[in-house]
């Protein structure tokens, strides 16, 4: 777990694991979005529950390797970059997915077992995921961006 990576950098195994997971999840969701844009509405459901529950295992993963392996101080040495800089960088990255694709999850399950969606939840849902992806996307980005600051 914390012999060096697959990506040729300085960083640990779980690093360079939990960076891919998250540089490919804007990926794995637009096709989950294709499948609800195809009218796919229960495969749409599935894939989403599926990347969520593996986004917060990963998220789990990585709080776990970090702690274990001597805590955020310890990245902080690999660069030259401000440590409060690095740190609200990471808490940004970390904060903007999880609020809302956590709101657009609980929200969409929450109208689904109502039966509003699909249905009169449909809009604010398009709307929400829509906002949520960007999101995701600036994750995704800033996430690489943490990696590159800290081991590249």
């Amino acid at each position: 777990m914390f012999q060096t990576g697959f990506l040729g950098t300085k960083a640990p195994l779980f690093m360079d694991i939990v960076t891919t997971i998250v540089v490919l999840l804007p990926f794995l969701l637009y096709g989950s979005i294709l499948l609800a844009k195809q009218k796919k509405y229960r495969l749409h459901k599935l894939t989403q529950i599926a990347l969520f529950i593996t986004t917060i295992l990963v998220v789990t993963f990585f709080e776990f390797g970090v702690r274990l392996d001597g805590g955020i101080k310890k990245y902080l040495t690999y660069t030259d970059i401000a440590d409060s800089f690095v740190i609200g960088f990471l808490t940004f990255h970390i904060t903007i997915a999880i609020i809302l694709w956590g709101r657009l999850f609980y929200l969409s399950l929450k109208a689904l077992n109502a039966g509003k969606l699909p249905g009169k939840f449909s809009i604010y849902h398009k709307k929400l995921a829509n906002i949520t992806y960007i999101a995701i996307i600036l994750t995704a980005i800033t996430g690489f961006g943490v990696y590159y600051i800290l081991f590249i």
